[in-house]
């Protein structure tokens, strides 16, 4: 199976690693398409009992309990994007020279001749609210388009269902474009690059590598982060179309070639005539929401891709008027005597936590939870400035009281240990009595929130829940 489109599947032995939200579909299809299909999941409960069932009853194979093993005959390999590279199975591939693809990589190569352009993205944070504002500037330019990718809209399920097309948004995780080496985007961002998933890809450079993925092949737009030149590098050493370019975003004046802001407005000086001297005018700052700058950073960079694909300043405009950000990304729950709270639950990771604290002037911060290896000085560091105080909850926030004593000794301090349904509450009125009229509560807990609560969805809800009987 070399690289170009598979056309035949029919009786080839196809081996799908994981069960899961990628692995059903993909078998599915696979299937469907007349191949041989083997299962193979190294969990075996009830829930991987019941996707086994349906599989088995289409006719797919389902081995359960043995992830390791590669099966006899086996011709390709298609992963669930979260199996580690260093998995037996693979090992055992690439011993027998057996290809392995993503789902992502499967869904590329079964796209029908003439389809959508793919626009994608990438970063460490904010990939969904980037990608939501880019389908959202598509559809106002009049494209039939989708929010794709790592973001619940299965991308196998776009490409092979009967609904047509012109262009899709694709969000895609490191994992996802470590196993897709044929992809070319039409045009691809990387937003940002911060240390994450580091336990999966073995070190910083292997990470930033698998994100470099996405600008192969370009043809028409890389488009960089002008803030973080690491996202410049990956743009220099990525094998490109020719005539393809590299296209910077910029909180500040932008330079030719760029987006940016200047006087409350976005603007572009790449995608327009004569671009050392003009500049096209695409929205106003206000048009964002929220307008806090790293989600002005993210509507740049939608912008930039979709004036890659010649969308009309007009559409970029009313694209970012009519997006609304899902739930739990700093989104102002209520204002209490004089004080904003402010959930933004999704900040799970240190570099979401600082892009969060760097939106507002005085901040009374809760914090903690599951630090999956991150460190904390670099944060506390850059934001002591900006706090009243600190209220920390969580398994690991021993490990964020001692970078507040010390790079913010000064900063008041209150280490809850209590893990019940009832520490948000506390959490919340320990907050309140540090905070001043003016301050924000933000809650931004630079960690993941399983050690307390089912998912960063519920910890959002205990703290505007708590907001709430504060505001009673």
């Amino acid at each position: 199976m070399g690289s170009g489109q598979v056309t035949d599947w029919q009786g080839k032995h196809v081996t799908v690693a994981g069960l899961g939200v990628s692995g059903v579909p993909a078998a599915k299809a696979l299937h469907g398409l007349g191949a041989k299909v083997t299962v193979v999941n190294d969990g075996d409960d009830a829930r991987a009992r019941e996707q086994a069932a349906e599989l088995e009853a289409l006719g797919v194979t389902v081995r359960l309990g043995d992830g390791d093993t590669l099966p006899d005959g086996t011709e390709l390999i298609v992963t669930a994007p979260g199996w580690k590279p260093d998995k037996p199975l693979f090992a055992a591939a690439d011993a027998a020279g057996v290809p392995v693809w993503g789902d992502v990589e499967l869904a590329w190569r079964l796209r029908k001749p003439g389809a959508a352009d793919w626009l994608a993205v990438t970063g460490t944070n904010g990939k969904t609210t980037t990608v939501q504002m880019l389908a959202s500037i598509l559809e106002a330019a009049g494209l039939r388009t989708a929010a794709v990718g790592n973001i619940g809209v299965s991308l196998l399920d776009a490409v092979l269902g009967d609904e047509e097309y012109d262009v899709l948004a694709v969000e895609l995780s490191s994992y996802q474009l470590h196993w897709a080496p044929s992809l070319r985007a039409h045009s691809a961002a990387v937003l940002n690059l911060a240390p994450d998933h580091l336990d999966w890809h073995g070190s910083m450079e292997a990470y930033a590598k698998d994100k470099g993925r996405i600008y192969e092949g370009n043809r028409v737009a890389c488009v960089y982060n002008t803030a973080d030149k690491a996202t410049e590098g990956l743009v220099r050493e990525a094998d490109v179309e020719e005539g393809c370019r590299a296209v910077g975003f910029t909180l500040g004046t932008p330079g030719p070639s760029q987006l940016g802001v200047v006087e409350g407005l976005l603007v572009d000086r790449a995608f327009v005539e004569n671009r050392q001297k003009n500049a096209q005018e695409l929205a106003e700052v206000a048009d964002v929401k929220p307008a806090a700058p790293h989600n002005i950073a993210n509507a740049l960079a939608a912008a930039a891709l979709a004036r890659a694909y010649g969308v009309p300043a007009s559409a970029v405009r009313e694209g970012l008027r009519n997006f609304t950000p899902d739930a739990h990304r700093i989104a102002h729950v209520a204002d209490v005597d004089g004080v904003a709270y402010v959930d933004d639950s999704k900040a799970t990771n240190t570099h979401a936590a600082q892009a969060s604290l760097a939106a507002y002037d005085s901040v009374v911060w809760i914090a903690g939870g599951l630090a999956k290896g991150a460190t904390f000085d670099e944060l506390v560091a850059g934001a002591a400035q900006r706090l009243r105080g600190a209220v920390l909850i969580g398994r690991d926030r021993a490990l964020i009281r001692e970078a507040l004593a010390r790079h913010a000794p000064e900063v008041p301090v209150v280490d809850l240990e209590r893990t019940d349904t009832g520490a948000m509450l506390q959490a919340v009125q320990e907050a309140r009595r540090l905070a001043r009229p003016g301050d924000t509560v933000l809650l931004a807990p630079a960690c993941a929130s399983m050690d307390m609560f089912a998912n960063y969805n519920k910890r959002g809800d205990a703290f505007a829940q708590a907001v709430r009987e504060l505001g009673a």
